[in-house]
C-alpha cells in the first residue's frame, strides 16, 4: 500500500502542473507549442519563415507584409491567433496580449491605414485610418491593400484571426 502512495504522488504533481499551465483566456486562442527540437532551421517547410500574414475579419481577408525584427519573430511564434480586438479612437483596434514581446519603439509621425504595430510591449494595434501621432510604436508590418479594412473592422469590438501564409 505504501508503494502505491509513492507512485500516486508524482502522478498527481504532474497532473496539477499541467493544469496550472493551461490558459482559460477566451480573448485569445494561440496555436499549440511545436514538438521539442522543431525550429525553422530543422523544419525547412516551417511557415514561420514567411514574412506574410493573412488577417481575417468577418468575411474579409487581408494580407500584410511583416518587417524583420525580434518583435515580429516573437509575434509569428504565436500564430495562428484568433483574438477579439477592441475599438479605440475611431481609428484603431487593439488587444492586450497575455505576454510581452520584444520592443524597438519609435515615433512614426504618421500612422497609415493598415499599419500593424505594437504599443508598449504587449498591446497589438491594427490601424484602419491614417492620422498624425506623437506616440511611440514598434512596427510589425502593414496590410498590403487596406481598401475595405475600416468597413470590415467596423466601429465595435471584432474577432480577428492572424495566420502565416
Amino acid at each position: 500500500m505504501k508503494h502505491i502512495h509513492l507512485l500516486l504522488l508524482p502522478l498527481m504533481l504532474v497532473f496539477l502542473s499541467i493544469l496550472a499551465c493551461k490558459t482559460n483566456d477566451p480573448m485569445i486562442q494561440e496555436r499549440s507549442i511545436p514538438p521539442a527540437g522543431t525550429t525553422a532551421d530543422t523544419n525547412p517547410g516551417n511557415p514561420n519563415l514567411s514574412n506574410r500574414v493573412r488577417i481575417r475579419v468577418g468575411t474579409g481577408t487581408f494580407t500584410a507584409t511583416l518587417v524583420d525584427n525580434p518583435s515580429v519573430t516573437a509575434f509569428k511564434a504565436r500564430l495562428p491567433m484568433t483574438i477579439v480586438m477592441k475599438e479605440l479612437n475611431g481609428n484603431e483596434k487593439f488587444m492586450d496580449l497575455p505576454t510581452s514581446l520584444p520592443t524597438s519603439a519609435s515615433n512614426p509621425g504618421t500612422i497609415q491605414a493598415g499599419d500593424l504595430m505594437l504599443y508598449g510591449s504587449s498591446t497589438l494595434v491594427l490601424f484602419y485610418e491614417t492620422f498624425q501621432t506623437s506616440y511611440r510604436y514598434t512596427r510589425l508590418g502593414r496590410i498590403d491593400n487596406p481598401t475595405g479594412l475600416a468597413t470590415a473592422l467596423g466601429k465595435a469590438s471584432v474577432t480577428v484571426t492572424f495566420e502565416l501564409e
